[in-house]
């Protein structure tokens, strides 16, 4: 499948292929849900869907690593010579750094805002020192950088039939959607990393802290009053998964079931913590197999009704060069 996605995205040079394989595999092997959902888009988009949650992956992994052998100092260091091999490929549109060369090369297919990358950057950097966050505003300043942009990344890859400018605010709120539901389902596992996302004064109005939180990790027994705070921070997460909805059916309906289907798994995971009793202080709550091969072949339907009237369309108007590409018209791009 790798061979046939390149092929489609006129992917030719063996250096830049094997980039994009390397970017599809830590797809594959971290992103479980959005790999998925990145299996509805027409084949010629999904190199660049790789690349651009590899190198995100990538980067996360630099400063999540739980090996006790590497130091803050270690991460840092890391992550600045990350900056480096970023900064220079970008500027040159190739890298020696193969998840950077597929990531440089997608960004000058794309048009894609070299900022959103560098905030991504400073959001991880973060991750570093900041170990919790006193308000939902200050959340919402850290997303920005960490969630906000990646669906900005992704917008011109997706194409909209609306201006750009018309469907980011929803493609941003999506990416925030997603990051908070990760931060509900993950609770104890960020703990052990020794961050606290959800807000302080969300968890102190139902009367917990940090050490009530490590105290529930550590036995495994549930509390009521973080069963309380993690109740309200779900219907939180759920008012931004109504802001980003109205943008589904802006993106090009091409790309709308890979969306759509991403927009449902992940909302599945709110659906799941829930069922759980928001124990994911004790566990990660996980989304029924069954349920995602449900919704998995909705989607497969919608990609064969969308691709029709797409060949409908086609037999009457007869696509531009950027267009057969899989590439937005300049007008929808992000400037």
């Amino acid at each position: 499948m790798t061979e046939r996605e390149l092929d489609a995205a006129g992917v030719t040079d063996p250096a830049l292929r094997r980039a994009y394989a390397r970017c599809r595999q830590l797809n594959s092997r971290h992103g479980r849900t959005y790999f998925l959902a990145t299996r509805l888009l027409p084949v010629a988009r999904r190199p660049a869907v790789h690349a651009l949650y590899g190198f995100a992956r990538w980067a996360d992994d630099i400063v999540d690593t739980l090996d006790d052998a590497t130091t803050t100092a270690e991460r840092a260091r890391r992550l600045t010579l990350l900056e480096y091999e970023l900064e220079s490929g970008l500027r040159a549109g190739h890298s020696p750094e193969p998840v950077v060369h597929a990531l440089a090369d997608t960004a000058l297919r794309y048009g894609i805002d070299h900022r959103h990358f560098t905030d991504f950057m400073a959001a991880m950097r973060a991750d570093l020192d900041v170990t919790d966050y006193a308000t939902y505003a200050d959340l919402r300043t850290y997303t920005y950088g960490s969630a906000e942009v990646i669906g900005l990344q992704m917008l011109p890859v997706l194409g909209t039939v609306v201006p750009c400018e018309e469907a980011a605010p929803h493609a941003a709120a999506l990416g925030v959607a997603f990051q908070l539901t990760n931060f509900l389902r993950d609770v104890g596992e960020d703990l052990d990393r020794g961050r606290v996302y959800l807000p302080a004064d969300l968890l102190a109005a139902h009367g917990v802290e940090r050490r009530l939180l490590r105290w529930s990790r550590d036995t495994g027994r549930p509390d009521r009053r973080i069963t309380a705070a993690l109740r309200e921070f779900e219907q939180l997460t759920r008012g931004v998964y109504r802001e980003a909805a109205p943008g589904l059916a802006m993106l090009d309906p091409v790309s709308r079931p890979c969306i759509r289907t991403a927009f449902v798994l992940y909302g599945g995971i709110l659906d799941a913590v829930a069922a759980d009793g928001y124990r994911s202080v004790q566990h990660r709550a996980v989304v029924p197999a069954r349920r995602r091969a449900l919704v998995a072949l909705d989607g497969l339907m919608r990609v064969g009704a969308a691709r029709l009237g797409h060949r409908t369309a086609g037999s009457r108007t007869a696509p531009s060069p950027t267009a057969a590409a899989g590439i937005s018209p300049p007008s929808r791009r992000i400037a």
